[in-house]
């Protein structure tokens, strides 16, 4: 059997159109976040899901962390911007987490789900989604 790090493409794939998704589902954040008074004072969950197209490293990864995009890094970065401080808006946060995101040139793409759980007692959940692509790509 081969060794799966020594793995490459196979000859002649194209890897400038290749691309891998990264994802981040179902973190739980607790968010100064809301526009009415009450929202203001207390911290209250956010659900965050967050998908990424990626574009894969011509060279290939070759079972470095730094060759790839860190979901953990990505975490570590939204942990912070939930302790950052009071957000008004849900479609504010979620534009603050895909800037946070395409910072990174190999991100192509981001689409960034937001949802307040506790808002209302007979809905799951309420939110916004939006879909962001790097200018510099």
């Amino acid at each position: 059997m081969p060794n799966r790090s020594t793995l490459r493409p196979f000859p002649g794939t194209d890897t400038a159109h290749r691309t891998r998704q990264v994802f981040v589902s179902d973190l739980i954040l607790n968010c100064l976040i809301g526009v009415h008074r009450h929202e203001q004072d207390g911290k209250q969950r956010v659900r965050v899901n967050l998908d990424l197209t990626v574009e894969d490293q011509a060279d290939g990864v070759d079972d470095k962390l730094a060759n790839v995009v860190s979901y953990e890094d990505i975490v570590l970065d939204l942990r912070a911007l939930a302790e950052a401080g009071h957000i008004s808006l849900v479609e504010t946060l979620a534009e603050r987490i895909a800037e946070l995101c395409l910072i990174d040139p190999r991100v192509q793409q981001a689409r960034v789900r937001v949802e307040k759980l506790d808002v209302f007692a007979d809905a799951g959940s309420v939110g916004v989604e939006i879909e962001r692509k790097n200018p510099k790509t």
